[in-house]
């Protein structure tokens, strides 16, 4: 991280911020952490009176902490618009569905003509050090698109490559088959030897970072990295911790590379295991 023991932001009046995509996995984390520190915080919703009640109490605590809704949709153009003139910085947090679409934020960027800093929605590796196939590859063609797209319209930027969400991975202590379903109560799922390294952060302190970011001159038109040192482990390495704590051994189940790439061949970015093993991809 460029970040030391402090930051320093220069300005007295911190940016107004907008968030698109602010009730997904890391957008609602984004929404709090902006909130918390202060800026006058908004985020675009297509429904401001949703169906779903788990939605709606998100939605109620974005209200009481004093976060705005703004109705609009990303394929509204006009609505695009009139959100982004009323913010100093746009941070996307859009999903895989959705990737593809942000052209259309830096399309709204563009006219609105007042934008001091957008952070497109990578929340990742960097697309531009990393070798995959497909259905990740197509993914991060996208993404890469995206950034020649924000540079050739000259948009002040910051990509944010914060690796793993290790409230996602961990509790399956890393089993990409096993997401979700908390942890191992026998064996578990190990793709290639384990011996690679990958970097997991917490949400929380991934959406603090971007946030503290937004006004930081240091990551203008550049590339943030978060990637704490002690966070930093093989497959192998946090299994060996989990057993400790556990005070048990697990069966382990290995998958090497040739049974990985068929697992993943024909299925989309958004299907379960592909899309796990995109969110660890340094395990390979």
């Amino acid at each position: 991280s460029i970040f030391g023991s402090g930051i320093m932001v220069l300005d007295k009046e911190r940016s107004r911020v907008l968030v698109i995509g602010g009730t997904g996995h890391i957008g609602k984390h984004i929404v709090a952490a902006s909130a918390r520190r202060g800026h006058s915080t908004s985020v675009l919703i297509r429904d401001v009176a949703p169906s779903d009640p788990a939605k709606m109490q998100l939605l109620k605590s974005f209200i009481d902490s004093g976060v705005a809704l703004i109705k609009g949709d990303l394929f509204d153009h006009g609505s695009l618009v009139n959100a982004i003139k009323g913010v100093d910085v746009v941070v996307s947090a859009v999903g895989p569905r959705q990737l593809v679409e942000q052209s259309r934020i830096v399309m709204a960027i563009k006219e609105a003509g007042n934008v001091k800093r957008f952070l497109p929605s990578e929340f990742g590796s960097d697309v531009e050090r990393v070798h995959t196939v497909d259905p990740a590859a197509t993914l991060y063609a996208g993404k890469l698109s995206l950034r020649r797209l924000i540079e050739a319209e000259g948009i002040p930027h910051t990509y944010v490559c914060c690796n793993g969400f290790a409230e996602t991975y961990l509790p399956s202590i890393g089993d990409v088959t096993a997401v979700g379903a908390g942890p191992p109560s026998d064996k578990i799922t190990v793709l290639g030897d384990g011996d690679a390294k990958a970097v997991f952060v917490v949400e929380k302190d991934i959406a603090t970072y971007t946030v503290r970011a937004v006004d930081d001159p240091r990551t203008l038109n550049k590339i943030l990295y978060m990637r704490p040192p002690a966070n930093i482990v093989s497959h192998n390495e946090l299994i060996s911790m989990w057993e400790r704590k556990a005070g048990r051994t697990f069966q382990i189940v290995r998958i090497p590379e040739a049974g990985l790439l068929k697992l993943i061949k024909g299925t989309s970015i958004i299907d379960p295991v592909p899309r796990h093993v995109y969110g660890v991809r340094t395990w390979l």
